[in-house]
């Protein structure tokens, strides 16, 4: 297990480029099984869980090429769907939540799957429903193997259908979308997640030969291809990535420029920063955080006390939620973090509560921070990172703290954020990895 030695209180100073997002990442990685041409894929952010995927794909034959450190090209050509049933395949594949986004595009193209239990943060139950009913709804038919804890996925050919999702899922959606654009017929999604993650995919879908319409709403419409080709896709920047620098410069007191951050599909996060007192400044396609001495939480319009939610897109993304919780410690000012999707996210407060916040955590899924301005620090302590938004979370907080602060468990970290530590300290930070 390796961990990050962190030296708190120095200021941060200079520039930072987001890495490519993690989560459309996995999703158009998935989606270069839809065809047998090849796909060039940039901006691809050199972190474990995306790295992971190309070795499964990898594994599965698919020629894989690295042009550059970000740049991958893609041909799946030469599927071995015989490594599916492999018990070496079922043990990488369980350890990776992404891993069930390749469901739709294996039968979709090639008529079968097997999927084991997928793995990733331990944040509480993340159903898998979603995924399972749409695409039995096009016509595949699931097998559960309670042995082997595995789901067998057959189709002699998926059929385009009518479905209302009972949740606004994100990989869900994806999955979803990708077995659609090679059924027969006509497939309507209705209460699809429209994040921009899925919007980057449509896009790339439609670049490939897919009939896609209602990109970026909550209803699509999907008219299915016999087959499709390929195409270069570009990935966006880590909309996580650039609210967690926006936070890590208000606690850390910083003047620091984030780069070619794809403001327009940032949606809510800058204006949510801006209510934790957090001034937020466009520079063209950059954001300027200028130094806090101070921030103030804003009250709503009656007075009472702010709350901060996430919602499906356009609402806040719950990824950001545990370094809204973290940055608030700092504040003057009171505000309810209400983190609705996942049961556990919040149970990293404990750790918080160690280094002297003053959180309440009334039940799994909210907490209230009463933040303590520039009365008191955080104090440096040991800590574990128990999932990829709450490691970064307190990086950030033990980046603030006084005295030295030890992060165990950093794989977490490494999952979601690229050469964290490295990129950080070239602005001035001081973490050592061990």
């Amino acid at each position: 297990m390796s961990s990050f030695v962190i030296e708190g209180g120095c200021r941060l100073s200079g520039e930072i480029v987001p890495q490519g997002a993690k989560n459309e990442a996995l999703e158009v990685i998935c989606a270069v099984l839809l065809t047998a041409e090849k796909v060039t894929v940039h901006n691809v952010p050199d972190i474990l869980d995306v790295n992971n995927l190309i070795q499964l794909l990898r594994d599965l034959r698919v020629k894989i090429e690295r042009l550059s450190p970000n740049i991958y090209t893609f041909q799946a050509d030469e599927v071995d769907l015989v490594y599916l049933y492999t018990d070496e395949f079922l043990r990488k594949s369980a350890s990776l939540r992404g891993s069930i986004m390749i469901v739709g595009p294996l039968v979709a193209r090639f008529g079968k799957a097997l999927i084991p239990k997928p793995g990733g943060d331990k944040i509480g139950r993340r159903r898998l429903d979603t995924h399972f009913v749409g695409i039995q709804k096009l016509g595949a038919s699931f097998r559960y193997d309670p042995g082997r804890h595995i789901y067998e996925i057959e189709a002699s050919r998926l059929k385009g259908a009518y479905m209302l999702l009972d949740e606004a899922s994100v990989t869900g959606t994806a999955n979803i979308l990708m077995a659609s654009v090679l059924a027969e017929g006509k497939t309507t999604i209705y209460n699809a997640a429209c994040e921009p993650y899925l919007q980057q995919l449509s896009v790339m879908l439609i670049n490939m030969g897919a009939r896609i319409s209602g990109v970026g709403s909550n209803l699509l419409t999907i008219e299915g291809v016999d087959s499709l080709g390929g195409t270069t896709h570009t990935i966006l920047p880590d909309m996580i990535e650039v609210g967690s620098f926006i936070g890590m410069a208000a606690m850390t007191a910083s003047d620091i420029t984030i780069k070619n951050t794809g403001y327009q599909q940032l949606g809510v996060i800058p204006e949510s920063f801006r209510r934790l007192g957090i001034t937020v400044e466009k520079r063209g396609d950059d954001i300027h955080i200028p130094i806090h001495t101070n921030y103030e939480i804003e009250t709503f319009i009656d007075g009472s006390i702010m709350t901060i939610a996430d919602a499906p897109w356009p609402g806040l993304t719950p990824d950001l939620l545990s370094v809204f919780l973290v940055v608030a410690t700092q504040a003057a000012g009171s505000v309810l973090i209400h983190q609705k999707m996942f049961e556990s996210r919040l149970f990293f407060v404990d750790k918080l509560i160690d280094m002297g916040a003053q959180i309440i955590l009334c039940d799994p899924h909210r907490a209230t921070v009463i933040g303590l301005g520039n009365r008191f620090k955080l104090r440096g302590t040991t800590l574990i990172s128990p999932d990829i938004r709450a490691g970064i979370a307190l990086l950030i907080a033990a980046m603030s703290a006084e005295g030295t602060s030890c992060v165990h468990n950093i794989e977490q970290i490494d999952r979601g954020y690229q050469n964290i530590d490295i990129r950080l300290n070239n602005i001035g930070a001081r973490i050592t990895r061990l």
